[in-house]
C-alpha cells in the first residue's frame, strides 16, 4: 500500500519546507485570479508600490495626491487593496524559494536535488518582472497570459520538488511493465493537452472573454456563431494604451470563448481515456490517482459550466482557477510516478 506521503525517516530534507511553499503557492494563485476577476489589475497603476505608497493611499490628503499624480488612474480603494496583498504574497513565496535552494546547497549531496530548486528560484523572478510587465504595459493580454501561466507553472514546479523530496515510487509488477511503458507517452500527452487548456483559459480571461458567451450549451443562441480566428488568436497585438475591460470586438471574443468550450471537451475525453488506462496498470496507487483524476476532473467540468449558469460569480470562477491548478498538479504526479515506477520483478502488486 502507498499514502500520499512517504514515511518521515525516508523523506529528503526540505519536504516540510518545499509542501508549505506549495501551499503558499496555491494562494498567492487564488489572489492573483481575484485580483484579475475583480479587476484590481491596475489597482495600483505604478510598480512596485502603490500610487507611490508601501502598501496604498488611504488618509483623504493622500487619496487627493494620487489622484493628482495618476489623474487617469484614480484611487478605487477596493482595487489597490487586492493587487498590493498578492504582490506582498508573491514576495513572500519568493522567499520561500530562497529557502528551498539556500537548503538544497547546505545539504548538497546527489540525492538531493540542487538544480531544480535552482531553476525554481531563477524562474520566480522571471515571474517577478512578468508581475511588474502586467501593470506597466497596462494588462497587455500577452503578458497577463503568460503571468497566469508562470504561476501555475511556479506551483507545478513546488510540487514537483516536493515529490521528489517525498521519496516515493510505484512498485509495478513484471507483467505490467508494457503497459507502464505505453503510459509514458500518454501521461506526457495528458500534461501537454491540460497545460494547453490553461493557457486557452488565460487566454480567454486576459482577452475578457469569459462572459462573451453567456449561454450554455449554445453561445448566444447559436451552436456555431460567428467568430474571428485572426483577431481572436493575433498574438501580435500592439502593447497599450489600456486593456482594461478588453479591445476585441465580439466575434474575436467569441471565437476564443467557444474555442475554449472545445478544448475542455478534448481534455475531457482524454483525460477519461487516461483514467481507463490508468487502471489498467493493475496496481492500488495507479487506481486511486486515476479516482482522484476523474473526480477533479467532474469538478473543474461543473466549475466551468456553473460560471456560465450563474453568470460568472467571482467565488465560482476563482475556484475554477484553483481545481484548474489541481488538475494541472494530478497530471505532474502521474507522469513523475509513470517515469520513477520501479519494476517489481517478483510480480508483487502493492
Amino acid at each position: 500500500m502507498m499514502t500520499l506521503f512517504n514515511a518521515p525517516e525516508y523523506r529528503k530534507p526540505g519536504f516540510r519546507l518545499a509542501l508549505l511553499a506549495c501551499l503558499v503557492a496555491v494562494i498567492v494563485l487564488g489572489m492573483g485570479v481575484f485580483t484579475r476577476l475583480a479587476d484590481a489589475g491596475l489597482g495600483c497603476p505604478d510598480w512596485p508600490g502603490c500610487y507611490g505608497h508601501a502598501l496604498w493611499p488611504k488618509a483623504d490628503h493622500e487619496v487627493a495626491r494620487a489622484n493628482e499624480a495618476f489623474p487617469d488612474m484614480p484611487v478605487e480603494h477596493d482595487k489597490t487593496w487586492p493587487e498590493m496583498i498578492h504582490r506582498y504574497l508573491a514576495a513572500s513565496l519568493g522567499l520561500f524559494t530562497i529557502g528551498l535552494l539556500v537548503f538544497a546547497v547546505r545539504n548538497r549531496s546527489p540525492e538531493q536535488p540542487l538544480k531544480l530548486p535552482a531553476f525554481i528560484f531563477a524562474f520566480i523572478i522571471l515571474q517577478g518582472m512578468f508581475g511588474m510587465w502586467t501593470v506597466t504595459l497596462k494588462l497587455w493580454p500577452q503578458v497577463v497570459t503568460a503571468h497566469l501561466l508562470g504561476g501555475f507553472t511556479t506551483l507545478s514546479l513546488l510540487w514537483l520538488l516536493t515529490l521528489r523530496l517525498n521519496n516515493q515510487r510505484w512498485q509495478v509488477p513484471a507483467i505490467s511493465e508494457a503497459r507502464l511503458l505505453a503510459l509514458r507517452k500518454l501521461a506526457v500527452l495528458g500534461l501537454i493537452i491540460v497545460v494547453c487548456q490553461i493557457a486557452l483559459g488565460g487566454w480567454t480571461t486576459s482577452n475578457y472573454a469569459d462572459i462573451a458567451c453567456p449561454d450554455f450549451p449554445r453561445c448566444q443562441g447559436a451552436w456555431l456563431p460567428p467568430m474571428d480566428f485572426a483577431n481572436g488568436f493575433n498574438i501580435a497585438q500592439h502593447v497599450g494604451p489600456n486593456y482594461l475591460g478588453g479591445v476585441l470586438d465580439n466575434d474575436a471574443r467569441v471565437t476564443i470563448h467557444v474555442m475554449h468550450r472545445f478544448g475542455a471537451i478534448v481534455t475531457t475525453a482524454y483525460l477519461l481515456f487516461l483514467f481507463v488506462r490508468l487502471r489498467g496498470l493493475g496496481t492500488v496507487p495507479a487506481s486511486r490517482l486515476s479516482v482522484v483524476m476523474l473526480l477533479v476532473l467532474a469538478a473543474q467540468v461543473m466549475l466551468g459550466i456553473s460560471n456560465i449558469i450563474f453568470n460568472f460569480p467571482i467565488a465560482v470562477a476563482v475556484t475554477h482557477n484553483l481545481v484548474g491548478a489541481l488538475l494541472l498538479l494530478v497530471m505532474v504526479t502521474t507522469n513523475y510516478c509513470v517515469f520513477t515506477a520501479e519494476v517489481n520483478r517478483g510480480g508483487t502488486k502493492v
